[in-house]
């Protein structure tokens, strides 16, 4: 189990995206984690065939805890491994676990998809269309159901479908592995939900009882609890000090609405793009605000691997990492940039994502707050608060006018930097977006 950001002790493994005798190379999605602030893919760390599981989908263990284990591609497995590798009616090519969490996904068995690739291999065109077939004929009516009580693990498509669909998962019969909720259940029981008919006696009767009982705590309170106990612990141990400043982005937002024209609607930049690649080159020139406090001393970050901060279940927050951010046009910020936030909204981040972070940008300006002081998130020893863009009087050369403005505000930790350090950080900051079209 990795240590997937500085308030992880423990994590909860939802599900399996590869089976017992895969081949997986470094980096390819192996699980999905459950951390209580989002659910996130765990890439391999190395490479070779998977030779068992060490771990069932639904089970709480300790940041360290061996999930899997691997071995060597050339070696092969051994003869008991062999043994409990499923054996599929079909060929499906071992090598592609990206295959297998479409499937998974969708709420498609591959065992029961008719492959038209090479050699009868399934291709993701059979897998998209076993999933619009009828759900009966997707799947045995005798496949074992469990009751999905609060607390049971839902996978995170399912959870994302159940929130479209209004479908209470506390309702809902899993039927996946150890009774995991998939997204083909969530769609069953929004169709019951559609159909009139009054409830079973037995539910009527159970229903008292059922409210009655102790209800566990909520994802949300659960994260909520994780993000508590994080920040007091970081305002209790990092000395906090501050410094902002006011910057004009007549040029920024000028020079914007001029690329604008010439890009299609989808390739479109906005100001957090601007914002986004002005900090990364400033944290470049800037070292110092860039990297973790560990143990007494600073560690400066081996790149700019900006965190972005986004809103997830029911107010937590998650700030996952776009990586080499100064080494990315403006282009490819902004698609990094939304990619990243929907991920994070449906629960498909990864491990390195919340990992890599070296300098955390939180941006408010469109729930329409002008200055944010945030809290520094450890081992990090700064975070920039962005505020909405605002029209203020201005004078430039003595003349008064009307401006776009933005409020930014450094956090930094003052056992790695001063508040010199940070007032040249945003000196150079605003130097950068003024000059947009050298970003």
């Amino acid at each position: 189990m990795p240590s997937l950001g500085a308030d992880m002790e423990s994590g909860t493994l939802v599900e399996w995206l590869v089976h017992e005798g895969d081949t997986v190379h470094r980096g390819d999605p192996m699980a999905v984690v459950d951390t209580d602030k989002s659910a996130i893919e765990v890439e391999s760390f190395d490479e070779g065939v998977v030779e068992s599981f060490l771990v069932e989908p639904g089970t709480r263990v300790a940041v360290g805890t061996p999930l899997a284990s691997l071995a060597p591609a050339e070696a092969g497995l051994s003869t008991a491994a062999k043994a409990r590798v499923p054996k599929p009616r079909v060929p499906v090519p071992l090598g592609a676990p990206p295959l297998r969490h479409h499937a998974a996904e969708l709420g498609v068995d591959l065992t029961r998809v008719s492959g038209t690739g090479p050699h009868g291999e399934v291709t993701r065109a059979d897998v998209d269309r076993a999933a619009a077939e009828p759900r009966a004929a997707a799947r045995p009516e005798t496949a074992p159901v469990r009751p999905a009580a609060r607390g049971t693990q839902v996978s995170p498509y399912a959870r994302r479908l159940a929130e479209d669909l209004g479908v209470d998962l506390a309702r809902v019969n899993g039927t996946g592995r150890d009774g995991v909720v998939r997204a083909e259940d969530v769609r069953r029981a929004a169709e019951a939900a559609a159909r009139p008919g009054p409830a079973p006696a037995e539910a009527r009767e159970e229903a008292p009882a059922a409210e009655a009982a102790e209800v566990p705590a909520s994802p949300e309170r659960s994260a909520r609890a994780t993000i508590a106990a994080l920040m007091s612990r970081a305002k209790r141990e990092i000395p906090h000090y501050y410094v902002a400043t006011t910057v004009d982005l007549s040029a920024a937002t000028g020079w914007l609405r001029r690329t604008n024209r010439e890009r299609t609607v989808g390739e479109r930049l906005v100001p957090a793009a601007v914002l986004l690649k002005a900090t990364a080159l400033a944290a470049r020139q800037h070292p110092e605000l860039n990297g973790f406090w560990v143990g007494d001393g600073f560690l400066p970050g081996e790149d700019v691997h900006l965190g972005v901060a986004v809103s997830v279940r029911g107010g937590a927050l998650v700030a996952p990492a776009i990586h080499h951010t100064a080494d990315l046009d403006l282009g490819e910020v902004m698609a990094a940039l939304r990619d990243l936030v929907e991920r994070a909204r449906a629960g498909r981040l990864r491990r390195a994502e919340m990992a890599d972070p070296t300098l955390t940008v939180t941006d408010l300006g469109d729930q329409g707050v002008e200055e944010v002081i945030g809290v520094i998130y450890p081992p990090q020893v700064a975070l920039l608060g962005v505020g909405r863009i605002v029209e203020r009087p201005w004078a430039v050369d003595d003349m008064l006018g009307v401006r776009p403005t933005v409020r930014l505000t450094l956090s930094g930790d003052h056992r790695a930097t001063d508040g010199a350090t940070g007032a040249r950080f945003l000196n150079t900051l605003e130097s950068f977006l003024q000059h947009p079209e050298e970003l």
